[in-house]
């Protein structure tokens, strides 16, 4: 008799490599302009429409390029659409008291 020994079979692939996670950074860039912006817009008299501005567009490029980060891109929409909307009341509101100032200032 011979010693036959049959070759063992090959070894179970390897599992892929695990797919790579990437941080919702135009998300997250979203909510802190998004905030920036209301905060300014609140204290800062109405000074907060750019950073509110840039919140809604990052917010709207995350909504397409991070759809996984949707609490953070939709917060970042809200909150800049809140921004804009505060500092459009100020520049009404700082409009019709000059308005008022020199409709009632005698020069």
């Amino acid at each position: 008799m011979t010693d036959y020994q049959p070759v063992p079979p090959p070894p179970p692939p390897y599992p892929g490599t695990p797919e790579e996670r990437r941080t919702p950074t135009l998300s997250i860039l979203a909510i802190i302009f998004g905030i920036l912006g209301a905060v300014l817009s609140l204290f800062v008299f109405g000074t907060g429409f750019l950073p509110g501005a840039a919140g809604v567009v990052l917010g709207f490029l995350g909504r397409r390029r991070e759809p996984q980060a949707r609490g953070l891109w939709l917060t970042g929409i809200i909150t800049g659409f809140v921004a804009i909307a505060l500092s459009i009341i100020w520049v009404i509101i700082f409009a019709i008291g000059i308005a008022v100032a020199r409709s009632s200032g005698s020069y």
